[in-house]
């Protein structure tokens, strides 16, 4: 596979996604970051995004819930390039009805190498980077190049 060079604008498009028993805790680490966050574009799944907007106050575009397509809507921008950080709270400790679309949504993060978050703590790290509000180079899949060889 080739890559090539994408650049993730100053101001990132963040995907937030939360299991039912975390959002939460979620919640409270939005608030906890509220004036960076409302800095930013935010997206979440479906009830996620209810919560973190009416409890918080930030603007977030809903998507649809994460069993209904909503994980899948994540992964497809993610994939279009059109999201550029992905914090996800889940529990490894519950058992999760949906574990493939986790997995699927955490393996095309990796793919496409954008910062993810799966904890508070790393998400702590990830919001008060300074990388946060800058312009950020990094490698992505050339997929014209990928298209081509196929040919």
């Amino acid at each position: 596979m080739k890559f090539m060079l994408s650049k993730a604008p100053k101001t990132k498009k963040i995907a937030l996604v939360a299991h039912d028993h975390m959002k939460p805790v979620l919640s409270r680490w939005c608030k906890k970051h509220h004036d960076n966050l409302k800095h930013q574009e935010l997206f979440a799944t479906g009830t996620t995004a209810n919560v973190i907007a009416h409890e918080t106050g930030l603007k977030v575009e809903p998507l649809l819930s994460g069993p209904l397509g909503g994980d899948q809507q994540i992964g497809a921008r993610i994939a279009q390039q059109q999201l550029d950080v992905l914090i996800f709270f889940w529990d490894p400790l519950e058992s999760m009805p949906h574990d493939p679309d986790v997995k699927a949504l955490l393996r095309i993060a990796a793919v496409w190498n954008i910062p993810v978050a799966c904890n508070p703590s790393s998400a702590d790290y990830l919001l008060t980077s300074p990388m946060l509000t800058e312009q950020y180079e990094y490698r992505v899949p050339d997929y014209e190049a990928y298209q081509q060889s196929r040919e």
